[in-house]
């Protein structure tokens, strides 16, 4: 999972629970270490229940298409053979890339912080091409982990790309929608 900010980018390991057919969250770690600590939370959920939300709840939340279609967003695998690895990761993804998602960001790891500090601060993810050295840091990841985004976004391109509500994804739209909020 990659969040972007104004001043700093940077992917976190992430563990997701559904909590029923329409929210989920995902615990947001500050690496994949036996102790790496909670530093974020994300919620998804589907598009009938963000579009009951109010046009400015809405603007907080982002899309997941540009995460699932260029590779981006994996669920690292360490113990299932590729081949069924890549068939339920594709399946995962193929419900992933319709979710909108709305990320708490509570432990500024990356800044030396020893402890949360402050208010948490609304993040969002990358929604398209430009946003960030996509090479630099998805491509560090591609190392630790052994994936290839390359590859990830060949075997995606039978997931079809839903319309994405106009709503969505604001902080790239129009940044001055976060100044408020820690942005």
């Amino acid at each position: 999972m990659a969040e972007a900010n104004q001043k700093d980018c940077h992917s976190v390991p992430a563990t997701q629970e559904a909590l029923d057919n329409d929210v989920r969250q995902c615990l947001l770690y500050d690496s994949d270490a036996p102790n790496a600590r909670l530093i974020g939370i994300e919620y998804m959920i589907t598009e009938p229940l963000y579009e009951t939300l109010p046009p400015e709840e809405r603007r907080l939340w982002h899309s997941h298409v540009y995460e699932v279609k260029s590779g981006m967003l994996v669920m690292p695998n360490r113990a299932v053979p590729e081949a069924v690895w890549e068939t339920a990761e594709n399946k995962e993804m193929e419900e992933v890339v319709k979710l909108y998602g709305k990320i708490y960001h509570l432990w500024q790891t990356d800044k030396g912080h020893a402890l949360p500090l402050g208010e948490p601060q609304l993040m969002t993810s990358f929604t398209a091409d430009g946003q960030f050295d996509f090479e630099k840091h998805v491509g560090e990841r591609d190392k630790k982990f052994g994936t290839s985004y390359k590859r990830k976004a060949e075997v995606r391109k039978h997931i079809e790309a839903p319309e994405i509500h106009p709503d969505a994804d604001m902080a790239w739209k129009n940044r001055d929608v976060f100044r408020g909020s820690g942005r």
